[in-house]
């Protein structure tokens, strides 16, 4: 009780009753407190995100290469410079806001042009040009306060006050030296001075291992944090040793030679960024750590953002679909582009993960984060002509990329890991990573190339075969574990039968799916259709009609406003004739309304009947002669609308004769000569059918005793200057809408055809998803069900831990470079496996 304070305790009684609302506010504001410094980071990202322009384009630079890196925290330094360039740049676009400058009288001609200057450098005029500027300006301002309540904002100056006293020392002793050398000797050559300057520093050799947990890796450590720490006091020796000479020699110079000023400037930039990377590949101290698997999967969705939105990086490609130009075989280049850097980007990171180099890991993302904003925001903008800002998929995966930045900028500060053992799946032996493990090594070629690139990028002595044999039999082993743990946690007694919940759990969900697999061409088919089908009526309806393969005589579409759906009371009626007809209701129950269309077809054919005179002459003997057979050629194409679609078919029957010949004699300029009407008989088929296949053919089932309708033709002829004109005039007897007029009227029944979506399941039919899927899903269950007892002695391992072990001790003894030791255990473990008596020594229950 000696530290018991009330108010303390009274304070602590009364947050506890405070409401949940209220403690979820305070605990969001904590945490919001706590991440202020990812807060700044994340409203300076956005702001470029949504502005794009030059101005906003260094910040976030600043953040990958400056920020991020530093340890243990930000400087000072780095959020000064982050306030006053805010500041600067907000009255920067304040200024160019009014209206007397140029490009600010046609703003909404040049507001979306990409490459327009201003709209590149930032100062275009636009509402709401600022707001975000003041948001991010708030959050700095937020977060420098949190540092001064914390003692944390004069840290950096307060620590390194003794360390560059000596340093400012020599500036000001530099300064002032050239400041008394008015009257310095002019015949000194300046160019010698500068070139007998040169900044040597130390050799860096081969960076040391990181700390370990182990004693030996501490005293190593400790070594060589001795090391870097004499490295690094006589870098900065060096530094001092350096500027020091050089204002030696600027007090030998003319002051008025900017050449001196000039060198030295950039001496005060170069050495000090030099240091600073130099300080991060070479730490004091190191808090190894490992995110590379959030940075694959970082990666791993940009890929999957690119794979469904590649449209967004390409020109011209709004509107496209991978999957239909893949069906085309076609390629788009920005697709092809986008996924081959990004793959490679992918396979860099992981050889820099196995390699485990600092240095180069600096590099890579030296050369990524201005590559990736050199492309994003200078190249991509011309390449789809519209501006960063506009394109949503495009920001969506540079978001991305900016959570693998602040996981790579992570990853430098802390350093890699000592040790890499295994496959980060294989850490805990459980339901959730046997699963995911399984998932993993079902991506193909995914564990191929990463067994590869693992042999390829790490130190070793076995040959490319036999790693992958050593990781086949951990793969394996590993499942046996898990599984063996399942077994632990769920043990099953002995002499007692399976529980209903397992039988019907598990034996009940593979029952299911079995059958859900074998009947799924049907089912999807099916479905597919009556459920989320798509009705696809007719564009235009064609009638083409032939005698005997002479020239036709007969052509006429109908489009449009011709084509006419069934209105509720006349389907009612189209329904009530075919009552008690089982076949036409068996038909007619697959379609609704708004699949069936009337094409109202001109009885006159659109085309004149041109035959030449001896084609004329054979096919009147052939009508004249009634022992011989003439046939009537009637031919039907659909246009669908969905997909344009062309449907055909014909119908072919025989004639009775008749004189359908008539001659052009004595018809003058003007008269209209009509030759009788004759009849042809069960010609004309009313009712088409327009499946999803290119065939249409007629419908049977609605045909009264299965017979065509009948209709009639006439000849007609039209006198004029020129000659006789003559053209064909058809009429059909029977219809549904009784019109005075000479026409032609043609049911058509589309059938529902499948989503865009879905067309390429759909595309395959029955007999292809048959032959393409179920077969070769039939084959990996077939697989699952047979062979198992060749495989007994393998499968059937009571206790795996110590082989399980043995492939462990591997992992371990060549990452320490033990490769002698890596060649014996991996004889072992292939003696293991060439020996039962041995593998069930291994393998018993302890």
């Amino acid at each position: 009780r000696m530290f018991h304070d009330d108010e303390l305790e009274e304070s602590e009684k009364f947050y506890v009753g405070q409401p949940r609302v209220l403690l979820l506010i305070y605990a969001l504001y904590n945490t919001l407190v706590a991440r202020s410094e990812m807060v700044c980071y994340f409203v300076i990202i956005l702001n470029h995100m949504i502005s794009a322009s030059m101005i906003t384009l260094v910040l976030p630079i600043l953040i990958f290469l400056w920020a991020m890196l530093s340890v243990p925290r930000p400087s000072k330094r780095f959020w000064m410079t982050a306030i006053v360039y805010t500041e600067v740049a907000i009255v920067i676009k304040y200024f160019f806001q009014f209206g007397f400058f140029p490009w600010n009288k046609h703003v909404d001609y040049t507001k979306d042009k990409p490459y327009h200057p201003p709209n590149i450098i930032g100062i275009e005029k636009k509402e709401g040009y600022v707001h975000y500027d003041l948001v991010q300006l708030l959050a700095l301002f937020f977060h420098r306060s949190i540092l001064k309540c914390h003692g944390l904002w004069d840290e950096d100056e307060k620590g390194d006050s003794s360390s560059n006293k000596e340093d400012t020392d020599d500036e000001l002793s530099l300064t002032g030296g050239r400041r008394d050398s008015s009257a310095s000797l002019k015949s000194v050559n300046l160019a010698a001075s500068v070139e007998s300057i040169h900044v040597h520093f130390p050799e860096q050799q081969t960076a040391i291992r990181r700390k370990s947990s182990s004693s030996i890796s501490q005293l190593s450590h400790r070594s060589s944090f001795s090391s870097h720490r004499s490295k690094r006091d006589i870098f900065k020796n060096m530094n001092r040793t350096t500027l020091s000479l050089y204002s030696l020699q600027c007090k030998l110079c003319d002051i008025k030679s900017h050449c001196g000023l000039c060198c030295f400037r950039t001496l005060q930039v170069y050495v000090p960024i030099r240091q600073f990377f130099y300080n991060l590949i070479h730490p004091d101290y190191s808090a190894v750590t490992d995110v590379y698997v959030l940075m694959f999967l970082a990666d791993t969705v940009d890929f999957i953002i690119i794979v469904f939105g590649f449209w967004a990086f390409g020109k011209h490609s709004a509107a496209a679909d991978i999957t239909s130009s893949l069906s085309e075989d076609q390629v788009p280049e920005a697709f092809l582009v986008m996924v081959l850097i990004q793959f490679g980007t992918m396979v860099v990171d992981r050889a820099l993960y196995l390699k485990k180099t600092v240095m180069g890991k600096v590099i890579f993302q030296v050369i990524l984060v201005f590559g990736i904003h050199f492309w994003m925001f200078f190249i991509l903008p011309g390449v789809t002509e519209r501006k960063f800002s506009q394109n949503t998929v495009a920001q969506l995966w540079y978001f991305v990329k900016c959570v693998y930045f602040g996981l790579s900028a992570y990853q430098i500060r802390c350093g890699y890991p000592t040790r890499v053992l295994g496959n980060f799946l294989t850490k805990s032996y459980n339901y959730v990573n046997l699963f995911l493990f399984q998932g993993f090594r079902l991506v193909p070629f995914l564990t191929e190339l990463r067994a590869v690139m693992d042999w390829v990028w790490t130190d070793t002595t076995l040959s490319l075969s036999s790693w992958i044999c050593v990781e086949d039999i951990y793969a394996h082993i590993f499942i046996l574990k898990c599984w063996r743990e399942s077994e632990k946690r769920y043990p099953q007694p002995r002499g007692q039968k399976k529980k209903k919940v397992v039988k019907y759990g598990m034996g009940g969900m593979i029952i299911v799916l079995l059958i859900c697999i074998v009947w799924f061409p049907l089912l999807f088919m099916s479905l597919i259709k009556s459920v989320a089908g798509i009705t696809n009526k007719p564009l235009d309806v064609s009638i083409t009609i032939t005698l005997g393969g002479y020239q036709p005589i007969f052509t006429m579409s109908a489009q449009q406003n011709q084509l006419k759906s069934l209105d509720l009371n006349e389907f009612n009626e189209f329904l009530r004739t075919y009552r008690g007809n089982t076949a036409a209701l068996q038909f007619l129950e697959g379609y609704a309304r708004e699949d069936i269309t009337r094409a109202d077809l001109e009885g006159n054919s659109n085309s004149l009947w041109t035959i030449s005179p001896p084609s004329r002459e054979k096919m009147i003997q052939g009508l004249l002669d009634f022992q011989a057979d003439f046939t009537v050629v009637l031919s039907w194409t659909i246009q669908r609308s969905c997909f344009t679609q062309l449907l055909h078919g014909h119908g072919l029957r025989h004639c009775a004769k008749a004189d359908l010949s008539c001659s052009t004699d004595g018809v003058k300029p003007g008269d209209e000569a009509r030759r009788s009407c004759q009849t042809l008989e069960e010609v004309y088929p009313y009712y088409i059918k327009a499946p999803s296949d290119s065939l249409a053919k007629p419908i049977k089932q609605l045909l009264t005793d299965c017979k065509w309708e009948n209709i009639t033709v006439s000849l007609v002829k039209n006198g004029s200057e020129e000659g006789a004109r003559e053209w064909w005039v058809l009429n059909q007897l029977r219809k549904r809408q009784q019109t005075s007029q000479e026409s032609l009227e043609l049911f058509i029944f589309s059938d529902k055809v499948s989503p865009p979506s879905l067309g390429f399941l759909a595309g395959y039919g029955i007999m292809g998803l048959y032959a393409s899927v179920v077969l070769v899903i039939g084959k990996f269950v077939r697989e699952f069900f047979s062979g198992i007892s060749h495989s007994i002695m393998f499968e059937e391992l009571p206790n795996v831990d110590r082989i399980l072990k043995l492939c462990t001790d591997i992992f371990l003894v060549r990452e320490t470079g033990e490769l002698e030791l890596e060649e014996d255990l991996y004889a072992k473990l292939i003696f293991l496996y060439r020996s039962p008596e041995t593998m069930i020594k291994w393998t018993r229950e302890k």
